[in-house]
């Protein structure tokens, strides 16, 4: 991974965006720690986006990630997204009061339509100009995230895990699977398309992810600047000053 990402970043001709979407406990933060153990800090980055703040709120809903994404050179990766304006937004309508969109924004039978062909035009328009993304859609089952859930409960180690909103939005299982499939469905192009990793298995996924991401950087078929004659001729003269 790091002699790839060392030419991805001397080529300077794209930029890598990894998304991971999830629900709660399918391991996200694990898979990025781990995965991306071997690559340099200083070319990648990590973005958790939280609760908006007011000033995103009152910018339109790609805004706040649009500012967040990688430079050609670089690794970027989103630990949730804008995809959770799809997700989250979907299963609690409410959230919309909040962003204070015009009333013909909200129209509930165009609205999501919409916000899904907002988001392909613009991944789209990024992967046209040299932004190649990977969406990862880590899958637990509703018994497995008991499970972890349960784990962060009683074992010390794993206390500061547990939120009991997670279990609150346990509850809401069957709509975010339902807001996953029209999601996953309505967004998953050629370029780029959503990779769903079973996730029940950490150990698995992470060989899964991590392969997806090799194949992806290969594919790019990069190469090191060649130099010009006359950086050559630069270069020799300086080699033989040093050498002196």
């Amino acid at each position: 991974m790091s002699e790839l990402q060392t030419l991805l970043y001397a080529s300077d001709r794209y930029a890598l965006l990894l998304i991971f979407q999830a629900i709660d406990a399918a391991g996200k933060d694990s898979a990025i720690k781990h995965v991306m153990s071997g690559v340099n800090p200083q070319g990648c980055q990590v973005f958790s986006f939280k609760h908006p703040s007011a000033e995103e709120l009152d910018h339109d809903f790609l805004w706040r990630t649009t500012r967040a994404l990688p430079e050609r050179g670089r690794i970027g990766i989103f630990n949730r997204s804008y995809y959770e304006e799809v997700l989250i937004v979907r299963v609690h309508p409410e959230i919309l009061q909040a962003e204070r969109l015009p009333d013909e924004a909200l129209d509930k039978k165009t609205i999501w339509r919409d916000r899904f062909c907002s988001i392909r035009h613009h991944e789209a328009h990024l992967h046209r100009n040299g932004t190649r993304i990977i969406k990862f859609f880590l899958h637990v089952s509703k018994k497995e995230q008991r499970k972890r859930f349960l784990a962060r409960l009683e074992e010390p180690d794993k206390n500061w895990k547990f939120n009991r909103k997670d279990l609150e939005e346990r509850k809401y299982w069957n709509d975010y699977m339902k807001a996953y499939e029209a999601c996953l469905s309505a967004t998953s192009t050629t370029d780029p398309p959503w990779y769903a990793v079973p996730a029940d298995d950490k150990r698995n996924a992470r060989l899964i992810i991590s392969q997806i991401i090799l194949d992806t950087l290969r594919g790019l078929k990069m190469e090191y600047p060649k130099l010009t004659k006359e950086q050559r001729n630069e270069l020799e003269e300086i080699r033989k000053l040093l050498a002196k």
